[in-house]
């Protein structure tokens, strides 16, 4: 398991955006669930200065306040996809509709609005190149507002971490 410091669908919906404050025994709680997702709460206890209890109240409200999840993260290839690509959205009015359907569709796994040539960007996870045409030309390409796309077809994934740490 590893822990992200933070939810990939963007600001959670839990504390409305909002960023919480954060100690540094919360950040370095952070930074042990990173190295190992399923760290005894006793083993952080004791890297932090605090008692198991105190740990496990204080991972709670950071997962509670949407600041971190716990998740398994897997190789798409050896669990049945084959197909990665990144896809680059322009959208034309507002972007807050098309990025809801995009983030209701399980495919995408990242989405983004961003600054730049592109609106949105999000990462689509498919199980072969029929699927991911699937999912961008009958159902991206088909969303209201979706102006134009650009797929960018990942050949090879050479690194794929969420150990940023707490900087």
């Amino acid at each position: 398991m590893a822990s992200r410091s933070a939810d990939p669908k963007g600001p959670s919906s839990k504390n409305g955006g909002a960023n919480p404050s954060l100690d540094s025994v919360s950040l370095a709680i952070i930074e042990q669930l990173q190295e190992d997702g399923r760290r005894p709460y006793a083993a952080i206890g004791k890297a932090v200065g605090l008692s198991e209890a105190a740990v496990r109240q204080r991972v709670q409200k950071l997962l509670d306040q949407g600041v971190m999840q716990i998740v398994a993260v897997t190789d798409p290839l050896t669990v049945g996809f084959r197909r990665q690509a990144m896809v680059g959205i322009n959208v034309e009015g507002d972007l807050d509709p098309v990025a809801d359907a995009l983030t209701a569709m399980p495919e995408c796994e990242y989405v983004v609005m961003t600054a730049g040539s592109f609106d949105l960007m999000v990462e689509v996870v498919c199980e072969d190149d029929d699927h991911l045409l699937d999912v961008i030309n009958k159902r991206i390409r088909a969303l209201p507002g979706v102006r134009s796309t650009e797929s960018f077809v990942y050949l090879k994934l050479k690194k794929q971490t969420y150990m940023w740490g707490t900087r």
